[in-house]
């Protein structure tokens, strides 16, 4: 005999009670609706972000925008492209009297200027002082122990100049700016240039006859420091710099966009007076003064280029035979503008 209310059939529900049994109950259909709709047709390929074909279709978008009427296509922009590329490691610092004020004055970027407490003036200073006030540098006073600390020991003189990290642009950004305002590309290149003042000179050179940029490797490669600054004697604040993670992968870009590319090199095959494609869209890549250029570098290279000397014995430095080779490339591109 079953017990008072054993099983399932010995009890009928209440109406209105809810079931115990497992199974879908009535209206449960209609309880999970919104989690069970779809998210739509899927996007196209230009409209996922970071697809080839976004970042293509974005590519397009701002080079037709540069070009449009309201921009002033046609005319050299002056602004610089879009920085992509912070310097890395801290912020540079420049000691010592005579490094602060010809700093100053060449007008390098600049966070702020420390001054010793009870320092002996001199003119110097006082330059320096009147330079940073006229320049909207921070001037700051600061404990000598201070100054020793923040240099590491080197010694400052009283006086310290604080620079940024110098923001780099993106070798693509260059190209694409240039194509905006319809000029023929004109780009150095540096492979293996170690010195900053050799940086500094081919860029016052890139700048005297009409370049558009300089590019550098990420590593082993002089940077935009305060030495570089003072030898492009203005270019630094007027001419971008970009820095490549490969420079060979970086060229190779170039020339996929009709970029030729055109190495320096004491036996190069053609003569800087014959070079033909000079008033084509062109990089001109500098080695440095002791091996040249890379073997990768230099098998990139659409065409090699010698700059004859009187001696064989003798040799150019990277910043003057950079300035020669860009003098031969705007003379030639002045002739064919006629």
């Amino acid at each position: 005999m079953a017990s008072k209310g054993g099983g399932t059939g010995g009890r009928a529900n209440k109406p209105g009670a809810s079931s115990s049994r497992k199974g879908a109950q009535k209206g449960s259909g209609g309880q999970r609706r919104q989690g069970l709709e779809g998210r739509g047709p899927t996007p196209k390929a230009e409209e996922r972000t970071g697809h080839p074909a976004a970042r293509r279709a974005k590519s397009a978008a701002k080079r037709a925008t540069a070009a449009s009427p309201r921009s002033g296509a046609g005319t050299r922009s002056t602004a610089r492209p879009t920085r992509r590329t912070p310097g890395k490691g801290d912020a540079e610092q420049v000691a010592g009297r005579n490094s602060v004020v010809e700093a100053l004055r060449a007008q390098v970027p600049a966070k702020a200027l420390y001054v010793a407490q009870y320092i002996d003036s001199d003119d110097r200073v006082r330059e320096s002082m009147k330079l940073a006030m006229e320049q909207g540098v921070p001037l700051l006073e600061a404990p000598r122990h201070e100054l020793d600390r923040m240099t590491n020991g080197t010694l400052h003189q009283g006086v310290m100049l604080v620079m940024p990290p110098y923001e780099y642009a993106h070798p693509d950004d260059l190209l694409e700016e240039v194509f905006a305002n319809g000029d023929t590309p004109l780009f150095a290149a540096l492979d293996g240039v170690t010195d900053p003042r050799n940086l500094g000179a081919v860029m016052r050179s890139v700048a005297a006859f009409g370049g558009h940029g300089v590019i550098v490797p990420e590593r082993r490669a002089a940077g935009m420091t305060a030495g570089a600054f003072k030898a492009a004697a203005g270019a630094g604040a007027r001419l971008p710099v970009a820095r490549a993670g490969n420079l060979t992968r970086a060229l190779e870009a170039y020339k996929k966009q009709g970029v030729m590319i055109a190495g320096l090199a004491a036996d190069g095959a053609v003569p800087l007076h014959e070079l033909e494609i000079a008033t084509e869209p062109l990089c001109l890549v500098v080695g440095s003064e002791g091996k040249g250029m890379s073997r990768l570098v230099s098998e990139l290279c659409d065409v090699t280029v010698s700059i004859p000397i009187a001696s064989s014995t003798e040799s150019l430095n990277a910043g003057v035979a950079a300035g020669i080779a860009l003098y031969e490339v705007n003379r030639r591109r002045a002739e064919a503008r006629g």
